[in-house]
């Protein structure tokens, strides 16, 4: 596959950046076949190299400058009140279930997932029922999350069914908390291998004898309950890409961020030339050792900015318009083969991606193009039978493509020199 490569703002291989042999109106250089014995000597006499004409796919290609990393920073909301005891060093990998850092020397830990944390997860406590006549009220236990009605108790001591509620006196079944975020870390609990629940939006006993399990293996006191500082949430394993306090500060706030544990490319396109960017577009990387490997158009932006905040230097031809910085939309570019990148972190990277493609299309190279005195180009005949005239088409990685009723694949041509 031949291919050529072009800068942002892509400068387009033309023709007027070749030299072209010119050919005379001498009866001798005329188009047709003009054989016989004075064609043989004069193709003896002409110098130049002989090349034939190739059936070949040819690829215009152009580049753009990006950056290798782990994409963008994403601060960690840490609940937890108290001082900041342990913090990962920049670069750690965290998984679900460890910890992300230690505050008052316990655990904040890593699961996975959308949803925020946003309240204590536990088991509701039981109520008391006193009192003459059923009536019933709160022993000073928690009332989080609707207890009462959750338990089916309604004011006067019956059930909204009308049955008599217990009797008094007696604590009535603690109450089960519901919810989509009960769900979410039942799923990871379930995944680090904790058992004896079912995941659902319950948060039962017996998903606070399992948290317990969970408690006691993180060196916690075994309460069954999840506070709101305990745990953090993300979409997947992270890495650590920074930290914004010390050890010894208080911990609520931002104090931790992180990263993918993936290696992706970001590049910053103009806003005008994003047709190629589309998911799934395979582009290739050179990487700083030289190296090129595959990748492929995973996101493309949805806000367009000005470099360098409008006033960096302009790419391409945006110089030319006046000097304005042309919008850029960032462009991210992810590896399927992670391997492939070796040990290599970060680091300044070229993007190629192909502008334009022709496949299985006559080509010869582009020296091999004469101008024709009646206008146009053609190839000069190895053979000194004069020329054939052409119609051009993609130039590519030094070649030209080439078509017209007088060519053919596998014909000699001269290089004229």
């Amino acid at each position: 596959m031949e291919k050529t490569k072009r800068r942002r703002g892509p400068l387009w291989i033309g023709i007027g950046v070749v030299l072209v042999a010119t050919a005379s109106g001498v009866g001798a250089l005329g188009l047709g076949g003009g054989g016989g014995g004075e064609g043989e000597a004069a193709a003896q006499q002409r110098t130049g190299r002989t090349v034939a004409v190739t059936r070949a796919t040819l690829t215009d290609q152009a580049e753009l400058e990006g950056n290798l990393g782990h994409g963008p920073e994403v601060p960690f909301l840490v609940k937890a009140a108290g001082t900041v005891t342990w913090l990962p060093e920049t670069g750690t990998e965290v998984k679900r279930g460890q910890a992300v850092l230690r505050v008052d020397d316990k655990p904040v830990v890593l699961m996975y997932g959308a949803l925020p944390v946003y309240r204590e997860l536990g088991v509701v406590p039981p109520r008391e029922t006193r009192g003459a006549d059923g009536d019933t009220r709160s022993d000073g236990g928690d009332t989080d999350t609707g207890g009462t009605e959750a338990s089916g108790t309604a004011e006067g001591g019956t059930e909204a069914g009308g049955s008599t509620g217990a009797p008094a006196g007696r604590q009535a079944p603690a109450t089960p908390l519901r919810g989509m975020d009960v769900k979410q870390f039942e799923s990871n609990l379930a995944a680090l291998g904790y058992t004896g629940f079912t995941v659902d939006d319950t948060y039962s006993e017996l998903t606070a004898r399992a948290v317990k399990e969970w408690q006691e293996d993180l060196g916690l006191p075994r309460t069954g309950r999840v506070g709101v500082g305990d745990i953090l949430y993300a979409p997947g394993a992270v890495r650590i890409s920074g930290s914004s306090v010390r050890v010894g500060a208080e911990a609520a706030g931002t104090p931790v961020s992180y990263t993918s544990t993936k290696r992706m490319v970001t590049v910053a396109a103009s806003a005008a030339e994003t047709g190629w960017a589309r998911r799934g577009t395979a582009v290739h990387v050179e990487l700083p050792d030289g190296r090129t490997v595959r990748g492929e158009v995973g996101a493309v932006g949805k806000d367009a900015t000005a470099p360098d905040g409008g006033g960096g230097e302009a790419s391409g031809g945006a110089e030319e318009g006046g000097g304005k910085s042309a919008a850029e939309v960032s462009v991210t570019i992810t590896f399927a083969a992670q391997k492939e990148l070796g040990r290599l972190q970060s680091g300044p990277v070229t993007v190629r991606y192909v502008v334009k493609e022709r496949e299985k299309v006559l080509a010869v190279p582009v020296a091999a193009l004469v101008a024709l005195a009646e206008g146009g180009y053609g190839l000069e005949r190895a053979d000194g039978r004069g020329f054939v005239a052409v119609e051009t088409g993609l130039f590519a990685g030094g070649k030209v493509e080439v078509s017209g009723p007088g060519v053919r694949e596998g014909m000699k041509v001269r290089i004229p020199e």
